[in-house]
């Protein structure tokens, strides 16, 4: 196989990312999951590179082999699952080595996907005996998959950021920042040599002036630093800008720029004192996030806190109806007056003052359009989800028309009879007018009536399965006399979860019908004739024979049994894919299928189908989010008679992953860490910072050995002078242990917080207490020269120790101090349970149903050291390079 140059640089810059732990763990899952003796990640540029394995020597990992030798090659030359039961009969591997050697009998890839769509390698697993490989199996390893392409991803991205962050501070540190000085009662600015080319000026081409200075920066910038510089004058304040540059050969730059005002000796502005650096690179990474953004096909835009666009998306400046030139940096109350005391204003501005989540419909006169729009405050400002609903709305107006205009043709059918009485004839005539304009009235109704009821069922769970389920009772008896509800899942498979008959002896009947249908039924069904061409099937009169002539056994006795005379097939469809059928039948007395019931049971079909995608997109993205958030989180050591615990709760929130982490390890001296932190935020960005907190705090704590405090100083330090943009809370616990201790059986806590919530102390009579200390320190990023403070407490074995972030005891509807209170009932309550019970237990009773925040929970116990480890405790875990004391 021959790899392109696209394929093998979409590769190349995978296998140049350092190793990645949470890679080698999908790996090893791979293996367990599948049942197989060994598992491997191959990435394929001009030759194969391995980047994980299971089963195998971890030697492997990093070595390289030709492209024509391996199986990871054909199944990237395949594009899809490669499954191969007996590898030495399958003429398309039987010649490779492997398979001439004996290590491989069986063998079962999918290939890995790079963030650009191309295969840059192959997740497999494989056995040295022939196996059969199930479709659930293959169905598992490209879910795995997907999960490996991301963690690969992560890593290069990591690096990336890391190489382009290495190069903005050496390019700082060569002179990249430039300072200036404008005297404002003169109205002359004088600039170093680095603003000079910064602006692109010679040094003889710049005279001194503003004007001068204004030529260079944007025309939509212009006013706004203006107006920065007037405030900053005026009230002796700091100045602080981000404006762009534009060049004389035309191309842009992004600069900021920050000044102090100094007075003269009559206490008026004298003089502006500056500096000015290139932020173009930043603007060059926050593009890379902003891609996320811009692939959303729902319209989505941020405010900062004075109310200006800071962030507007595509699908934004299409329902804007204007581009995001004339969006940026703009007040959004200028540019768009008519939602000033309007519906937008109200709400937008409740949402910022309280912090609430808002929802709502409005009306906007001057594009024409209705908007659903969903607003929320976020530590910058606001941001607003917003779809254009108009289309919902005018069929809303449409239905309420046709609904008065039923009303009045009842009217007019009532005037008719009181008209008729002069004439025998002429009254017959205007009943039955009457009578017919009556039944339309009333189907008509009933039509709006029963899609209204779909919709509103519909739309009122999230849980795809549930929603499909019910829409059986909604059709029966307004469309058929009886009817099933099938599922179409991954790959085109069927399953049927749904089904209702209008007579209730007839129930059990269509249930066991239900249960055995798909198992007995013909590939060339109507069902799967629906399925393949995307359109309704009608089966008309005759159809209990010819539905029956399509199964087998059982099935086929019981669609004589319950005999019906015409069915129709209805594919539920939603972008572009069918996501469901539903297959309404009609007895022999019910007559066949009218116009307009084919009508409405379409209506609903598409109904049904956008409300059952939603629901599966809703699903995916938790499942997601969820999957990101584990993956950057790691099993915590197992030290003998020390039981370690970790538990991970995500928000209820789709797509949503944050900060919070735990973490459990050696320090060379056997001493054992705890962590427990939560990086702020609720995002992408949180967790990517969250990631890079707990590998530098790891890192930290591990080669220097210090105690906690020092650790957390060293954390602090570490993120200021790598420029880690974020702030965290943390606490740091270290159980330690010297020989005096260890004969009195006694274990010394030593912890540090940085304004984090306390940890909580279980001792073993049940007593549950605070470990306040006397220091609650500041949170990380906030002042890295801040001294940090060590508390020690010495444990009983049999002790736990609880540590747990704010999600846990803080939420809208309770306030800090009640959730602390909840959470020493709930651990004195359960203080006679082992450790993982403690843990699952306090999750049940502190948190809600539907969490609003994420939750992460570490805990320890001290079992007695005079014994063997518990068997609830679980095997001991260690690194190998462990002191022989943790062992003991």
């Amino acid at each position: 196989m021959v790899r392109t140059a696209a394929q093998v640089q979409a590769a190349q810059r995978l296998v140049q990312a350092p190793v990645n732990p949470a890679l080698q763990q999908l790996t090893g899952l791979a293996a367990r999951l599948l049942a197989a003796p060994a598992a491997q990640v191959s990435l394929l540029t001009e030759v194969q590179t391995i980047g994980a394995v299971a089963g195998q020597d971890p030697a492997l990992v990093g070595s390289t082999g030709a492209l024509a030798d391996s199986l990871c090659t054909v199944t990237a030359a395949g594009g899809g699952p490669l499954v191969v039961e007996d590898a030495a009969a399958d003429e398309r591997v039987a010649s490779l080595p492997p398979v001439t050697s004996g290590a491989v009998g069986s063998y079962l890839g999918v290939p890995l996907l790079g963030q650009d769509g191309h295969v840059v390698g192959a997740l497999c697993v494989f056995d040295p005996a022939p196996r059969t490989w199930r479709g659930s199996d293959v169905e598992v390893l490209r879910q795995l998959a997907v999960a490996a392409s991301a963690e690969l991803e992560l890593s290069a991205l990591s690096l990336e950021y890391e190489s382009e962050r290495l190069r903005w501070q050496l390019a700082v540190a060569a002179g990249g920042v430039g300072s200036f000085d404008w005297n404002v009662r003169t109205d002359v600015l004088e600039w170093d040599e680095q603003v000079l080319q910064l602006f692109g000026y010679g040094a003889g081409d710049f005279d001194g002036t503003m004007a001068a200075f204004e030529q260079r920066v944007h025309p939509d910038d212009v006013q706004r630093v203006r107006r920065l510089l007037g405030e900053a004058v005026s009230s002796g304040a700091t100045f602080e800008a981000e404006y762009r540059l534009v060049l004389p050969e035309g191309t842009t730059r992004w600069v900021k720029a920050r000044g102090q005002v100094l007075p003269g000796a009559d206490g008026r502005a004298a003089h502006l004192l500056g500096a000015v650096y290139d932020t173009t690179r930043e603007h060059d990474e926050d593009a890379r996030v902003a891609r996320v953004l811009e692939s959303m096909s729902s319209a989505f835009f941020s405010l900062d806190r004075h109310w200006r666009f800071t962030y507007v998306n595509a699908e934004a400046e299409r329902v804007l109806q204007r581009p995001r030139e004339q969006l940026l940096g703009q007040d959004v109350w200028e540019l768009f007056p008519d939602a000033v005391g309007a519906e937008f204003e109200v709400q937008y501005r409740h949402a910022m003052a309280s912090g609430e989540q808002v929802n709502f419909e409005a009306y906007y006169p001057p594009l024409d359009r209705w908007y659903e729009v969903r607003a929320w405050r976020d530590p910058d400002g606001l941001s607003v989800y917003f779809l254009d609903v108009t289309a919902r709305r005018l069929a809303q107006q449409e239905a309420e028309v046709e609904r008065v205009a039923a009303q009045e043709a009842l009217r007019t059918a009532e005037a008719a009879l009181r008209a008729a009485e002069a004439s025998q004839r002429a009254a017959e005539a205007a009943q039955r007018e009457a009578r017919q304009a009556q039944q339309a009235a009333e189907r008509t109704a009933a039509r709006l009536a029963l899609l209204a009821r779909v919709s509103a069922d519909l739309t009122a769970t999230l849980d795809a399965e549930e929603a499909l389920a019910r829409l059986a009772q909604h059709l029966v008896p307004a469309l058929g006399d009886w009817c099933i509800v099938t599922l179409v899942e991954a790959g085109e498979a069927l399953r049927d979860i749904g089904s209702w008959h209008a007579r209730e002896e007839m129930r059990p009947i269509v249930q066991r019908y239900r249960e055995i249908r798909l198992s007995s039924i013909s590939p060339s069904s109507f069902l799967h004739q629906a399925l393949r061409t995307q359109r309704p099937v009608l089966v008309p009169a005759g159809a209990s024979e010819a539905i029956a002539a399509l199964l087998s056994g059982e099935a086929q006795d019981l669609v004589r049994q319950l005999a019906p005379r015409c069915a129709q097939v209805l594919p539920l469809r939603a972008r572009g894919r069918t996501v469901g059928l539903v297959t309404l039948f009609r007895d022999q007395g019910s007559g066949d299928f009218s116009s307009e019931v084919l009508l409405t049971a379409s209506e609903v079909a598409d109904r049904a189908g956008l409300a059952l995608d939603n629901a599966r997109l809703y699903g995916q993205q938790q499942r997601m989010s969820e999957g990101l958030q584990r993956s950057l989180l790691s099993a915590p050591v197992q030290p003998d008679h020390l039981q370690v615990a970790v538990r991970y709760r995500p928000a209820a929130a789709a797509a949503q992953v944050g900060g919070d982490w735990y973490d459990a390890f050696l320090q060379p001296d056997g001493a054992t860490v705890l962590v427990i932190g939560d990086v702020m935020g609720h995002d992408i960005e949180a967790a990517a910072a969250m990631s890079q907190v707990r590998s530098l705090l790891r890192g930290i704590a591990y080669y220097s050995g210090e105690a906690p405090a020092a650790v957390l100083a060293g954390l602090d330090a570490a993120m200021a002078g790598l420029a880690v943009g974020t702030t965290a809370t943390a606490v740091v616990a270290r159980l330690e242990q010297d020989e005096d201790e260890r004969r009195r059986d006694v274990t010394r806590l030593r912890w540090s917080n940085a304004g984090h919530p306390p940890p909580m102390l279980l001792t073993p009579d049940g007593t549950v207490t605070a470990l306040s200390g006397l220091g609650h320190d500041l949170l990380l990023g906030i002042d890295p020269h801040l001294p940090r403070i060590d508390e020690e407490v010495a444990l009983d074995r049999g002790s736990t120790v609880l540590l747990y972030t704010d999600g846990l005891v803080e939420r809208r509807d309770q306030d800090y101090d009640h959730g602390l209170l909840r959470l020493r009932e709930a651990m004195s309550e359960l203080a006679k349970e082992s450790l993982d019970e403690l843990c699952d237990g306090v999750l049940a009773r502190l948190l809600p149903e539907r969490a609003e925040d994420d939750v992460a929970l570490v805990a320890v116990r001290l079992h007695p050291q005079d014994r063997p480890r518990p068997a609830e405790a679980g095997p001991n875990r260690v690194p190998p390079t462990a002191p022989a004391s943790v062992l003991r």
